[in-house]
């Protein structure tokens, strides 16, 4: 039986603040298994130790053991990916899962946004004021890693992308000094490199700004600003859907913040890129170059 199952069933002997608890649990998994205890507690209006209760009362030793259930029903952490393909090949006969997947991300965004809309602006505070801007994600995070990278770099040049190519993560990180910031990104299981990364960076006086799950990963502990998104998934692996979201949602406000100036950079650089034969001329001004 599925933990929103258990409390459904259980709903009418719970006490009335426990129902309050129980229904803002049922109505939001996503922010069960991503937020905080005493965040989820504020957001339901109900203080954390009556989670614990409920918890308790459904057979459970405690919250976190609730907050595991929550996520291996989301398909998350329940074992390896190898297992999860498995059980996956298996519910593929009995499910919609293209259906499946789509609904999960749709809620993925809409708990990101909710997690993370103050959190982005203070970490577009932090990126503006700092000296330089050093981004680190491996594996399945350096898409993001990149792609803030590359983006960042049409308006600033002080962006650097920390990737640990050809055994170089030492050499990439030497240049982090106080005055700098570091954006981390990783999601459960935690890469290495990434909490290497952030230490390294607090040990050099540096800020550091987490992309992550959960307030409890390694990342967010180390961080000054931790900015939350949702990689709950059906399928084998965690999302990166609203990861990436979160990525264009920082560029968005550090360019809407930035004024004319930085929109003239961006206007060069595409124009080099174009120049450059980086990027390809639409057609009708193609066959007009090649006349």
């Amino acid at each position: 039986m599925q933990s929103t199952e258990l409390i459904l069933g259980r709903f009418s002997s719970l006490s009335p603040k426990m129902q309050v608890a129980a229904r803002f649990v049922v109505d939001h998994p996503n922010e069960v298994v991503i937020s905080s205890m005493r965040t989820l507690a504020e957001q339901a209006q109900v203080p954390p130790s009556t989670l614990v209760r409920l918890a308790q009362h459904l057979g459970y030793a405690g919250w976190p053991e609730l907050k595991s259930a929550f996520a291996e029903d989301l398909g998350l952490h329940s074992g390896r990916y190898g297992q999860r393909a498995k059980s996956l090949a298996t519910r593929g006969r009995e499910v919609d899962l293209l259906g499946e997947m789509f609904a999960v991300q749709r809620q993925n965004l809409d708990a990101t946004e909710a997690l993370c809309k103050d959190s982005l602006r203070e970490a577009a505070r932090l990126l503006k004021s700092a000296r330089a801007v050093h981004v680190a994600g491996f594996r399945a995070s350096f898409p993001m890693a990149y792609s803030l990278v590359y983006g960042y770099r049409l308006f600033r040049n002080s962006v650097h992308l920390i990737d640990a190519h050809r055994g170089g993560l030492e050499m990439q990180m030497r240049p982090i000094e106080p005055g700098d910031a570091v954006v981390t990104i990783s999601f459960a299981p935690y890469s290495s490199e990434s909490v290497t990364v952030a230490e390294t960076a607090r040990a050099a006086g540096a800020r550091v700004i987490a992309l992550t799950d959960s307030n409890a990963s390694p990342l967010a502990l180390a961080a000054d600003v931790q900015v939350l998104f949702s990689a709950a998934s059906p399928s084998f692996f965690p999302s990166v859907a609203a990861a990436m979201a979160v990525m264009e949602a920082l560029l968005e406000l550090l360019v809407a913040d930035a004024g004319e100036a930085v929109a003239q950079k961006i206007d060069a650089a595409e124009q080099q890129l174009f120049d450059s034969g980086a990027y390809l001329l639409p057609s009708a001004k193609r066959s007009a170059t090649k006349a």
